[in-house]
């Protein structure tokens, strides 16, 4: 096995590590464009990827002047990265020379900065296309085909890491996102059951007066849950023995009041407020 057959197989065996939890997706895909330019004789490689809103961030580059260049053909709205994402498809031009109608902007820059040729690779899986793969040369002419399809494979590989990647984020984000529901809803039951007890109303009277003074003063409902369960909550005496918390202050007492006034008037029913001292 050549030394250019090892580092390619070793470079897939680093793309199939994205496979797993926890690998740096940043990390990864530097060295994958640092590896391109290693394997197939480059002089800059780059990796474009669509963010949420439609467009393309650069996600890595081999080098910052290939950064520098990503950013102004993103900026310019010009160059062979976004024609790839945008149709899906390779895009190769053997002489940038010879392209500067078809991307003005973009070719002044890159023949200013000593490139003569480029391919723009699609990272894609199946019909979602989520960025691309930019190759850049020194001198004119074509990557030969083996290379073509060894570049392609990476990047295809590298969209299911990604993709994968990504699919995980979402599905822990999730969780926890249930998890939190779910735990904001024991708290605001509790805190139902404090009002109810202090204030002698209801489970929907009181629901409805947590509701009510949390819209009123622009406050989140479980956070309003929170403020009451904690001042209800017991604390330890000096002998170890557990009392009340500390009475309802005034000013709930007075929002208690006219909340399960309010609450009586929702419900269609008279809602009865005792309040304790």
């Amino acid at each position: 096995m050549t030394k250019r057959e090892t580092l390619l197989a070793r470079t897939f065996v680093d793309v199939a590590d994205t496979l797993v939890a926890d690998f740096d997706v940043v990390d990864f895909l530097t060295v994958l464009t640092s590896r391109c330019v290693d394997l197939f004789g480059l002089s800059e490689a780059g990796l474009l990827l669509a963010d949420p809103p439609g467009g393309l961030r650069v996600a890595a580059s081999s080098s910052d002047a290939m950064q520098v260049l990503e950013l102004f053909e993103i900026q310019q709205d010009d160059g062979p990265s976004l024609d790839c994402y945008r149709s899906g498809a390779p895009v190769h031009c053997e002489d940038l020379s010879k392209a500067q109608k078809r991307w003005p902007r973009f070719t002044g820059a890159a023949l200013a900065s000593g490139w003569a040729s480029v391919d723009a690779l699609p990272m894609h899986l199946r019909d979602q296309v989520i960025g691309s793969l930019n190759l850049l040369r020194a001198v004119p002419g074509a990557l030969p085909d083996t290379d073509l399809v060894a570049a392609q494979a990476l990047a295809d590989v590298a969209t299911i890491g990604i993709l994968q990647h990504r699919a995980a984020e979402e599905h822990r984000l999730l969780a926890e996102q249930l998890q939190y529901a779910l735990n904001s809803r024991i708290v605001v039951e509790q805190a139902k059951g404090v009002l109810a007890e202090h204030q002698g109303l209801d489970m929907d009277g009181a629901f409805a007066a947590l509701r009510k003074y949390a819209r009123d003063h622009n406050r989140r409902l479980v956070d309003v849950a929170h403020a009451v369960v904690d001042r209800a909550s017991p604390r330890a005496t000096s002998r170890g023995r557990t009392s009340p918390g500390p009475p309802v202050t005034p000013g709930v007492q007075r929002w208690c009041v006219r909340a399960s006034a309010s609450a009586a008037r929702v419900f269609g029913r008279s809602t009865r407020v005792s309040v304790r001292r």
